[in-house]
């Protein structure tokens, strides 16, 4: 491991000079410069400093980070199958991201769930089909190839009073489903 590279990122991340890092953890800026580049080694006690200076533990600092996954497949997809709809969950563990996509299908005269009103939006793109999205008091006629944008500040769903299945990529944030 890099402890120097490791730890000037750390300093980064938090937006702090040599210097403003150098005075919370009572070190000086040549020093903390040194163990940047690798040209000298901390104490344990000395890393310990640093590193609760930087809001941070020794553990957290030495813990492997795991590459985390941008692509799935088919394969890592859950599905829900409801009344009236399946819920395609096509990023598995997406509440832990800051949004949370699905594929919907809507059967015809299917609903989706009923969203509460939260702090966030939503962001929908039919790929098949026509749906109704209801917002509040109000209904919304969305087609294929047609997109919808709104904020949580009403409870909403979807509903599908066509005569065919239809498809809608559904995103929210924060992650909702």
């Amino acid at each position: 491991m890099d402890i120097g590279h490791k730890l000037k990122q750390l300093r980064i991340k938090n937006s702090l000079t040599l210097e403003e890092l150098a005075s919370r953890s009572e070190l000086t800026k040549g020093f903390l410069s040194q163990v940047e580049r690798n040209l000298t080694s901390p104490s344990i006690a000395t890393l310990e400093d640093i590193l609760e200076a930087l809001g941070t533990t020794l553990a957290s600092f030495f813990q492997e980070d795991k590459d985390e996954k941008c692509v799935f497949t088919k394969d890592d997809y859950f599905v829900d199958e409801r009344e009236g709809s399946t819920v395609h969950w096509i990023v598995p563990n997406a509440q832990k991201n800051e949004m949370e996509p699905i594929l919907l299908e809507l059967e015809v005269n299917g609903t989706s769930q009923v969203i509460d009103p939260h702090d966030g939006e939503e962001f929908g793109y039919v790929l098949s089909g026509r749906i109704v999205l209801v917002d509040g008091e109000s209904e919304f006629t969305v087609r294929k190839g047609e997109t919808f944008y709104i904020n949580g500040t009403n409870s909403h769903y979807l509903k599908n009073e066509s005569q065919a299945v239809a498809k809608v990529l559904w995103i929210t944030t924060p992650p909702l489903f």
